[in-house]
């Protein structure tokens, strides 16, 4: 089938990279470049990156109702519009293709439709999760459900981990549901008829999202901190014994049973520290000093005298 791509990250270019080998990529559609990081560079996206290296034609509109945009798309004729990790769709584009619109979104709708679903399943303690192939309609992750793939979260994956589980995993569930609908096999299940409890929501993620709670359970911690790790990563405050505080994030930790006051520290000084929680406590594996890198425990330890007179809060 003739295919138009929408993307923006890296999730998204396995997804058209698995397309690009099967079927005919006509069109990609991508964010418009945007100067990033200190010196305000040009930095294009995952996407128009892969499109560049493979020679597949590029579009980068700053507005997706724009006359010269529709227009565009139109005389392409597509069979079908594919969206991985893109903007949200106006129904003048998504309405298009004579084969409809579909997305790859990660998660096992309808729960966690939203912006970071991935984050919200390991920060609430699930088992598992997946992710969903289905048809655009105008509220965003609602549409009827095409097929599904399920992935397993183990105690210590992170959100990092599921992000490449899942990039893979969804790009072959991509394929079989493009290849379905060139068949004629799919329908689409209304996802009405798949809730039978409340929604587990993934909205947007703040900072203020990221801080942690030390008085909650070691298992809810360890949840919260690998669910954002390592983007956009939780963190702390570390406060001495002269009250002054350095920002702190946590990557990588693992549950233990000591019983410390939440937030209280014990440490060796050399490669183990412990955070009291309000049940049980953390062993923090990775971290990150405000204005320093991402380091293992023992470097850490290496480059700051940390005693049990600090704490987290």
């Amino acid at each position: 089938m003739k295919v138009i791509f929408m993307g923006t990250p890296e999730f998204a270019v396995a997804s058209l990279d698995a397309i690009n080998k099967v079927h005919e990529v006509i069109w990609v559609v991508t964010v418009a470049d945007k100067p990033a990081g200190r010196g305000k560079k040009i930095r294009y996206s995952a996407v128009k990156e892969y499109a560049l290296e493979n020679d597949l034609p590029l579009l980068q509109p700053e507005k997706l109702k724009d006359k010269e945009f529709v227009n565009s798309l139109q005389k392409l004729n597509a069979d079908l519009f594919v969206v991985v990790a893109f903007r949200m769709l106006p129904e003048i584009i998504w309405s298009m293709p004579v084969k409809g619109t579909i997305n790859l979104h990660g998660s096992l709708l309808p729960n966690y439709r939203g912006a970071a679903p991935l984050n919200w399943a390991i920060m609430n303690g699930d088992s598992k999760t997946g992710a969903t192939t289905f048809f655009i309609k105008k509220e965003i992750d609602t549409g009827n459900i095409i097929d599904t793939v399920e992935v397993e979260i183990t105690e210590n994956m992170d959100a990092g981990d599921l992000h490449d589980r899942l990039m893979l995993e969804g790009a072959d569930l991509l394929i079989d549901t493009i290849n379905n609908i060139g068949q004629g096999k799919v329908t689409g299940t209304p996802q009405a008829e798949l809730i039978t409890d409340k929604i587990k929501e993934a909205p947007k993620i703040f900072k203020d999202t990221c801080r942690i709670d030390w008085n909650n359970s070691n298992s809810e911690v360890h949840n919260h901190i690998r669910g954002l790790s390592p983007y956009p990563a939780a963190w702390s405050t570390l406060i001495d014994s002269d009250c002054k505080e350095l920002g702190l994030k946590l990557f990588k930790t693992i549950k233990t049973e000591s019983n410390l006051t939440p937030g209280i520290i014990k440490t060796d000084g050399k490669e183990l520290l412990q955070i009291g929680c309000g049940s049980g406590s953390l062993q923090i594996l990775e971290l990150q000093l405000a204005g320093k890198k991402r380091m293992d425990i023992k470097s850490f330890l290496n480059g700051i005298k940390l005693d049990d007179s600090y704490k987290c809060i």
